[in-house]
């Protein structure tokens, strides 16, 4: 007597099932293609081309081989990754030293003050990035704003030299991107509940204890991600060491470039771009896994 009702119970679920899935499938749809497409198809070009090799005119010759991947053990190109990672680790530091007093007095400003420094913390977003550099270049140059200032006032005799040394581009990565340590940080210290802070003071631990023991460890997630922000287009950058630097200094943005667009060796560069990416994955695999531990101590504690 009941079996039809069950019949048409399951029956009614099972449609139901498939709404659901139809409607995943409509909302998931755009983003899966244009992942598929954008993503997908030309990072399996790309693996494609790290295993074949190239004629002297730079024409894929489609043959099998690992030589682009023993190409990347030659101390030429290991010293070129060696000097990117410093640069970019020094820009990361840096931009971390500012831009977290900085977005921790953002984050105590009063709330219409809050809104006022955030849109001056993102102005320089709305401006090319590309014409940011170029004026950098012009304020450091010899005849530059800098130089003529400092000259006006008395301090120097002659021009200094602030363009085509490392330095010019550390500058330059940092005021790039210090933006993008600024706000992940503000968010997380926009979360830290302030009744902790004046449990700890209450508690009698000092202003430096209690950013070291409160603040710092809760706004951890933030501090990870804003570096990782900074390091990673730092790391990969081309423009600024070309502008800023005069191509005195060369990092791995620069040589994917050249090999693509002047040694017309692209399976080189594939592996070069290929190497890259798989340091930036182990990157935010050692965020996951510091986050991981941060929260199982947590929950121990």
């Amino acid at each position: 007597m009941n079996r039809p009702t069950t019949v048409t119970g399951a029956s009614a679920n099972s449609r139901a099932r498939r709404s659901r899935a139809l409607a995943r499938l409509f909302f998931l749809g755009p983003g899966l293609a244009y992942l598929i497409v954008f993503l997908l198809v030309p990072l399996a070009l790309l693996i494609s081309y790290t295993v074949v090799d190239r004629d002297r005119f730079g024409r894929l010759t489609y043959e099998v081989t690992a030589e682009n991947f023993v190409r990347l053990l030659d101390p030429l190109y290991v010293n070129v990754v060696v000097s990117s990672l410093k640069l970019a680790t020094i820009a990361t530091v840096i931009a971390l030293l500012i831009g977290y007093p900085t977005a921790y007095l953002i984050a105590h400003l009063p709330r219409n003050w809050k809104t006022v420094a955030l849109v001056a913390v993102v102005l320089p977003f709305w401006t090319n990035f590309l014409i940011r550099i170029y004026a950098w270049n012009r304020l450091l140059s010899g005849p530059g704003l800098v130089n003529s200032t400092l000259m006006d006032l008395g301090l120097i005799d002659k021009p200094l030299e602030l363009l085509y040394n490392q330095g010019t581009i550390v500058t330059g990565l940092v005021y790039s991107y210090l933006p993008l340590m600024i706000l992940p940080v503000y968010a997380a210290i926009g979360k830290v509940d302030p009744q902790l802070r004046e449990a700890s003071a209450n508690l009698g631990a000092g202003p430096v204890r209690t950013f070291m023991s409160v603040t710092l460890p809760l706004t951890l997630p933030g501090v990870l991600t804003g570096c990782l922000f900074v390091f990673v287009p730092s790391f990969g950058n081309f423009i600024i060491p070309d502008l800023l630097g005069g191509g005195r200094s060369i990092m791995v943005g620069n040589l994917i470039r050249d090999q693509f667009l002047k040694a017309r060796d692209w399976p080189f560069g594939a592996t070069l771009t290929l190497a890259l990416l798989a340091a930036l994955v182990a990157l935010l695999l050692l965020q996951a896994v510091v986050l991981l531990l941060q929260a199982w101590r947590s929950r121990r504690a």
